[in-house]
């Protein structure tokens, strides 16, 4: 096949999982040799536009190329041969490398390393005193990473064909000049070098060798006489080999590999690296691998290659007879065909790759729209982590995702979507293709994805979009956060909102939106149609309960008056929790208690549970309160005792209620109660406790004794008046008990009258006497009690008595001596702190006997004198006068 029909069939041919590069011809056969076939490529090198070709006879041809781009962006080359010289040697030319800073190539030929003017071609001739020529060498290569600080100095590494030596040359203008020698384990073979380090390709090795200090690090074998040995530099102290097995590897400096091999032919013939692709030429193909995962992703194919270079990032490959240049495709067109095969970590892979030849504002721009792409790949596959993940890393204006349910986004929404699109789906429908379970999971992915980014930095900006597209979402698919949503600082918009609320017959959401937009007149009356069934809404079985809570809190106290009433009307035992329920605070208006009690006239039951929270758990200390709770109590009572027959029990939990009240409650109007029950012989217990309030002991002790024959009650009258006073009252009021109870029947009632005979009361008093006999003045008993009554009937009373005065008359006396005993304590702190110590020895004698002194006991007269105490007890028998004397104890 003709080398010129190769470039029109490479596409068809080529094989690739990416369309990284573009094989473009650049100087074609007849341009270079005419109609001369023997005429081969050997050598070619590139500066800029210029292109240098080196053949087998002996020739150089110098030609120019300009880029051109068609109006469809499609890039060409166009060759314009400007010279060919022939060198005058009869081996072909080996090797071209341009020193562009001297515009001198130094040229390879027949084991001969020269230099040739770059512009005429023409040999430069030797300088006085230096030569200009290197014999004996087999390869030679250019240091890029030059040591020499000399910009005007090309630095060069050769192999001698016949010593195992690898010399380092600086190149001048029209000299060389040798600077180093360093000696290898073997002949080499191949050479690159950069900065101090060569890395060298041996007969049975490779290896890395310093040649400023002599440090060498061997590789791995390879055999050079069975295969072409590759070694190239493709970075500052990094490089490519050939290894064994068909391995592309990487070895820095120090002889490591930080990077995996790439797995390419077992032929190869030249390779280099156009970040982030390694390319390698064999026999018939070019084969593109990626650095960042080391696969194969394209592959063209080119026969009859022999030379693969670059060239400041241009890579040119040659034929026998034709020069071809491989043009990478634009980065994000690479990108853009990996995703469209959905290819997703391929392509993020190539994007993160490549960050160091992009700079940086264009690589993040880059990077995030990559990222939304391939998140958007992912969401069309169900695969919604993944997806969630490059959303989130490439900052997605969520309204993107909103916008393919196009009724979510609300109408005075300005979103528009991004152009150059980021998807090809036109909704949900479009991207399930029909499915409704798949467009299930994507709104429930939504759903869960918007709750995530709606108090994030991505919904700033548009939270309004979001909140009510996530409200719309949970209405549709009924979901439990709805009321959260709602519940919780929201900015969904009412009037998107409010048709969609209905539709789903979501009123008690709808009446929190109502609510959080300070409408709560409008959410009351929606809630209020819901719970007289006039709507239907099975959210919230307990609604009206929620609306007494709702009025409760409400701070808007008109609102409260309008629709307490209703809530009564619904269950006063409920809807009075408006107003004994409602917390006080500074946005919380206090309700009046008199403006309460005057609005619940209307609505009895509802008013004796108010008053009894103010009164029973309150404790408001407020007469009117009181008064009007034990009338209410009252009127319930006397209600049910009109009624025929009368519910006993009813009646019997009303009376004690109002007995309770009447007992405990101090502030109530007695008398005027009193006059309320005065013709009712029903409520004489009742009376009884009035009286009692009134102290008017007697005529309660009359009724309960007389008119009630209860004594268990009349006892507990007494406990019950006397339970607030001192023991002194107590006493009195029972033997006030004793004294009814000893007078017998009161004037003007008969004994059939009084419900029994005196017997009862006499039993009575009696047991009054045995229970609480400590109360009573025994004495005062004994003066009461009935000559005939008998001692046996009295012997506990007595036994009780008899003892009490006892224990009282031994307490008194222990007291007394008590007080004696703190009384004298007393007085002899009072001498301690008042006189100075006597100090007496056997060496002072006593005044009045002057014998000394053999005990501590003595007598100190006045002025402190001592004295025996029994010299001063003989002087006081014998005196007519007593003297006033001071006893002390004496502390030697």
């Amino acid at each position: 096949m003709p080398v010129c029909l190769l470039s029109s069939s490479i596409d068809a041919l080529a094989e690739m999982s990416v369309k990284a590069f573009e094989l473009v011809p650049a100087v074609e056969r007849d341009l270079l040799m005419g109609d001369k076939a023997r005429i081969n490529i050997e050598c070619i090198e590139c500066c800029g536009k210029h292109l240098y070709v080196g053949t087998n006879d002996c020739f150089i041809h110098h030609f120019l190329l300009d880029e051109v781009t068609s109006s469809k962006g499609k890039l060409s080359y166009s060759a314009q041969k400007l010279l060919h010289k022939y060198l005058g040697l009869k081996k072909p030319v080996a090797e071209l490398r341009a020193a562009s800073a001297l515009e001198r190539l130094i040229v390879l030929c027949d084991g001969i390393v020269f230099l040739v003017d770059m512009v005429t071609l023409e040999t430069v001739p030797s300088a006085a005193g230096g030569g200009a020529k290197i014999r004996g060498v087999t390869a030679f290569c250019i240091n890029e990473n030059p040591v020499n600080g000399d910009p005007f100095c090309v630095e060069m590494g050769v192999l001698s064909s016949k010593r195992r030596t690898v010399q380092i040359y600086m190149v001048y203008e029209d000299r060389v000049q040798l600077v180093k020698e360093v000696t290898t384990p073997e002949q080499p073979c191949a050479v690159s070098v950069d900065g101090y380090f060569l890395c060298l390709a041996l007969v049975t090795q490779y290896m890395i060798l310093n040649y400023n200090t002599g440090v060498s690090q061997d590789l791995f074998p390879y055999n050079s006489e069975e295969k072409r040995p590759i070694v190239k530099r493709i970075g500052r102290e990094e490089f490519l080999l050939a290894a064994p097995g068909g391995l592309g590897m990487f070895a820095n400096a120090e002889g490591v590999s930080q990077r995996a091999p790439v797995n390419w032919s077992e032929n190869v013939v030249g390779a280099t690296v156009c970040f982030p692709y390694v390319v390698a030429l064999d026999e018939s193909f070019i084969t593109i691998h990626s650095m960042l995962d080391q696969q194969l992703k394209q592959t063209l194919s080119f026969r009859d290659g022999h030379i693969l270079q670059d060239f400041e990032g241009k890579v040119i490959l040659a034929s026998t007879k034709a020069v071809y240049v491989l043009v990478p495709l634009p980065l994000e067109r690479q990108i853009q065909d990996l995703l469209a095969s959905h290819r997703v970590e391929e392509a993020l892979t190539l994007t993160e790759g490549a960050q160091r030849n992009i700079p940086k504002d264009k690589f993040q721009m880059l990077h995030k729209r990559i990222l939304q792409q391939a998140g958007f790949i992912q969401f069309g596959q169900l695969q919604f982590q993944e997806a969630k993940e490059h959303f989130r890393k490439g900052q997605l204006d969520v309204r993107e995702l909103i916008s393919l349910c196009p009724l979510l986004l609300p109408a005075s929404s300005s979103f528009t979507r991004c152009h150059p699109p980021l998807h090809e789906f036109a909704d949900l429908n479009h991207l399930a293709q029909g499915d409704q379970e798949k467009v299930l999971r994507c709104k429930k992915f939504l759903i869960s994805y918007l709750g995530e980014v709606r108090s994030t930095e991505v919904a700033n900006g548009c939270k309004e979009d979001v909140d009510t597209a996530l409200l719309k979402l949970y209405a549709e698919q009924d979901h439990e956060s709805l009321l959260d949503l709602l519940a919780s600082d929201n900015a969904c918009l009412l009037a998107d909102s409010v048709p969609w609320l209905e539709k789903y017959r979501k009123y008690f959401a709808l009446g929190l939106l109502y609510h959080y937009n300070g409408q709560d007149s409008a959410a009351l009356q929606l809630w209020i149609r819901v719970v007289n069934g006039d709507l239907q809404d099975s959210t919230r079985s307990d609604l009206y309960e929620y609306i007494v809570d709702f009025l409760c809190s409400c701070s808007n106290v008109d609102l409260v008056w309008k629709y307490a009433d209703w809530a009564l009307q619904k269950d006063h035992t409920i809807g009075v929790h408006i107003f004994t329920k409602r917390p006080v605070g500074k946005d919380r208006p206090e309700l009046k208690p008199d403006d309460v009690v005057t609005y619940l006239g209307k609505h009895s039951q509802a008013l004796v549970l108010y008053l009894e929270h103010l009164v029973l758990e309150r404790k408001i200390q407020k007469e009117k309160f009181h008064t009007h709770l034990a009338v209410l109590y009252l009127e319930r009572v006397l209600s049910l005792l009109s009624q025929s027959p009368t519910d006993e029990e009813q009646l019997t939990r009303a009376r004690e209620r109002l007995q309770a009240l009447l007992r405990e409650s101090n502030l109530y109007r007695a008398q005027f109660l009193l006059g309320k029950m005065e013709k009712y012989e029903q409520l004489l217990l009742e009376r009884a406790t009035l009286y009692g309030k009134l102290e008017e002991h007697d005529k309660a002790l009359h009724i309960l004794v007389h008119k009630l024959r209860d004594f268990s009650s009349a006892e507990a009258f007494c406990l019950w008046a006397a339970s607030s006073r001192d023991s002194a009252y107590q006493q009195q009021l029972f033997h006030l008990l004793l004294g009814v109870y000893l007078d017998g029947n009161p004037p003007g009632e008969s004994q059939k009258a009084a419900g029994g005979g005196s017997g009862d009361l006499e039993m009575a008093a009696v047991d009054l006497l045995n229970r609480h006999g400590e109360v009573f003045d025994a004495v005062r008993v004994l003066r009461m009690l009935p000559e005939g009554w008998s001692l046996q009937l009295l012997r506990p009373f007595l036994g009780r008595a008899v003892r009490a005065s006892m224990h009282a008359c031994r307490t008194s006396q222990i007291a007394r001596g008590l007080a004696q005993s703190e009384n004298l304590q007393l007085l002899h702190d009072r001498l301690k702190e008042r006189k100075k110590p006597i100090f007496v020895s056997e060496k002072k004698g006593c005044h009045l006997c002057h014998n000394t002194f053999s005990e501590p006991d003595v007598v100190c007269l006045p002025g402190g004198v001592p004295v025996h105490t029994h010299c001063i007890a003989q002087r006081i028998r014998d005196s007519p006068t007593k003297r006033q004397l001071t006893n002390s104890s004496n502390h030697t």
